[in-house]
């Protein structure tokens, strides 16, 4: 019985073309060597099982070849590549850094370094996993990194370049490898499953590549599991219940539901792949994920982010088609958000059916819905031509801080009543910054009109409110009947108060006053703005001597009393 050899062992790069995916470094490297430029020490980094030192070794192997072929590979037939491929070359090194992290290991090695090569031109170091040496051992190698004998050559391979010290990277030639794509991965799957004599359908292998994340190492691993498992026949089934991969046609009945704004089926669906024993993490970010490839399947321009197999590429755009933009933003934004909370909530069930009930009232959103349904339920709220054009009150005429003005308000439809809108309370903050009510003009009658009136029909309809204003308001009826209305134009008047607290009381009843005098005195276009009479404002608090003093005036006796009985009038 012959000794098996998994996939990855078995197909495991020896040449430069056979690399997959890192077609630009290994162009680079040939070049370098094929001119004569080679520099004393690399380091390739990048994530796992891109083929970090798989290139380190067919780079070392090649420098020593004493027959380089015209495209610049190795020749695999003179003594060094010969003892290469055997595993017994004197001139290339391997040490993992990872179990020969000490400063020991590292004093070995230098004191190697300065032994020239028997055979060949170049005595090749490849250390594995370089981030794992420790700050001594990396003190200690610096020198040697730096100047080391003509004859040698340094090659670092790590997954974590962010842990070498910057005088590391210094002295080194840096090389990332990129995680190799899934048109890629799924092509390299295709050529090893017809060596291996294995059926194997696209999507699988799309699912399989996915599943891998960029490492054609972990790829092939899953290829060989599927493998076994099917007998050598590796179907889309297959390989989703091996690997509890959740069908992407669940993803496609959850967005149905939510086009549908169907709540009730979303969840008897999410408790169905639930049973089925898959994450709950794991079924949100496989949602937003279907969600971002709706969303690159919308445009042609957009189309090439799309990694899935092209036999499911047609169903994504049809199903694109029913989505509009603007709810699979939201969508997105949701998705991901409970995906940040997951960990953290106690109720993870209850968090992603929320989650799905607020997905599936997405379409209930003006926002979410496509432009063409917007326009049919918007209903025109008047003619153009009746809107009046309110014109725009100067800079000029507005105290700053203290005095603001009324703007109109949108018009409502004609269907629909004048609504009052009483704010409970008023503050200077949302004066200051234009959110109260008295920036919003009161509301309009669908037809506008602009009978001129006097100061005195002014004047009448103010008073004529202030004596309806009910017992309970009696603050603002007294301010109303003690500041009357000035006219300054043809459509604004102004209120001069005492103090803030009036000026208050009559900002948040301006809505209303407008109301009945633009009523009364039919004219649509009427403003007002209310300012605090500085010059006539009334004092709200005495101290005791102020108290002592007006007393003392209303009655002499006072005086009197406090001077038999020799009293303290502070």
């Amino acid at each position: 019985m012959d000794n098996y050899i998994v996939s990855a062992r078995k197909y495991r790069p020896t040449t430069f073309e056979s690399v997959v995916g890192q077609k630009s470094l290994t162009t680079t490297l040939k070049n370098a060597i094929q001119r004569n430029r080679l520099a004393h020490a690399y380091l390739f980094c990048g994530p796992r099982g891109v083929g970090k030192t798989s290139c380190a070794r067919i780079f070392a192997k090649t420098i020593n070849c004493m027959n380089l072929s015209d495209s610049g590979e190795a020749c695999n037939e003179c003594e060094s590549c010969i003892s290469f491929n055997e595993q017994r070359s004197l001139n290339i090194h391997e040490l993992d850094a990872a179990s020969n992290n000490s400063v020991d290991g590292i004093r070995l090695l230098t004191e190697q370094v300065r032994i020239p090569p028997q055979l060949g031109k170049y005595k090749i170091y490849i250390i594995d996993e370089v981030h794992m040496l420790s700050t001594s051992a990396f003190n200690a190698f610096l020198k040697t990194l730096e100047e080391p004998p003509s004859h040698a050559i340094f090659i670092l391979a790590t997954t974590e370049k962010q842990k070498l010290i910057a005088t590391i990277l210094s002295r080194c030639q840096i090389y990332d490898f990129a995680r190799i794509t899934t048109a890629d991965m799924v092509e390299h799957l295709q050529f090893v499953a017809s060596r291996e004599s294995v059926v194997a359908e696209p999507e699988a292998l799309n699912v399989i590549a996915l599943k891998a994340d960029g490492g054609m190492r972990d790829a092939l691993s899953i290829f060989d599991q599927i493998a076994s498992y099917t007998g050598g026949n590796i179907t889309y089934q297959s390989v989703i219940e091996n690997l509890n991969v959740l069908d992407y046609e669940y993803y496609f009945r959850i967005t149905d539901v939510i086009l549908k704004g169907e709540v009730r089926n979303g969840m008897l669906i999410l408790n169905e792949i639930l049973e089925k024993g898959f994450d709950g993490q794991n079924i949100i970010t496989g949602l937003a994920s279907h969600f971002r490839d709706l969303l690159v399947c919308k445009d042609e321009s957009t189309l090439v982010l799309f990694e899935m197999g092209a036999s499911i590429r047609d169903r994504y755009r049809l199903i694109s088609k029913q989505c509009a933009e603007q709810l699979l933003y939201q969508a997105i934004a949701l998705a991901n958000d409970c995906d940040l909370k997951y960990r953290e909530s106690r109720n993870k069930r209850l968090l992603l059916e929320l989650t799905l009930i607020r997905l599936c009232q997405l379409t209930t959103v003006d926002g979410a819905q496509p432009p063409e349904e917007k326009k049919k339920q918007i209903q025109p709220i008047v003619e153009a031509s009746t809107v009046p054009a309110t014109p725009r009150i100067a800079a000029s005429e507005i105290v700053p801080e203290i005095q603001q003005v009324a703007k109109p308000a949108t018009l409502p439809t004609p269907t629909q009543g004048i609504t009052n809108h009483r704010p409970q309370s008023t503050s200077i903050n949302l004066i200051l910054n234009d959110q109260h009510p008295v920036y919003q003009a009161a509301e309009h009658k669908a037809e506008s009109t602009e009978i001129p009136f006097s100061t005195e029909d002014l004047i009448r309809c103010w008073d004529e409110y202030a004596a309806n204003v009910p017992e309970q308001k009696g603050h603002l009826k007294n301010t109303m009947m003690n500041c009357k209305p000035v006219l300054k134009n043809n459509f604004l008047f102004e209120i001069a108060v005492h103090n803030p607290t009036q000026k208050d009381e009559l900002v948040s009843e301006s809505a209303d006053i407008l109301k009945e005098l633009r009523t009364q005195l039919k004219n649509s276009r009427i403003q007002l703005r209310v300012v605090i009479d500085e010059t006539n404002e009334k004092k709200l608090a005495y101290t005791a001597t102020e108290k002592y003093e007006y007393l003392a005036e209303v009655n002499r006796y006072l005086l009197t009393l406090k001077d038999e009985f020799d009293l303290i009038t502070n």
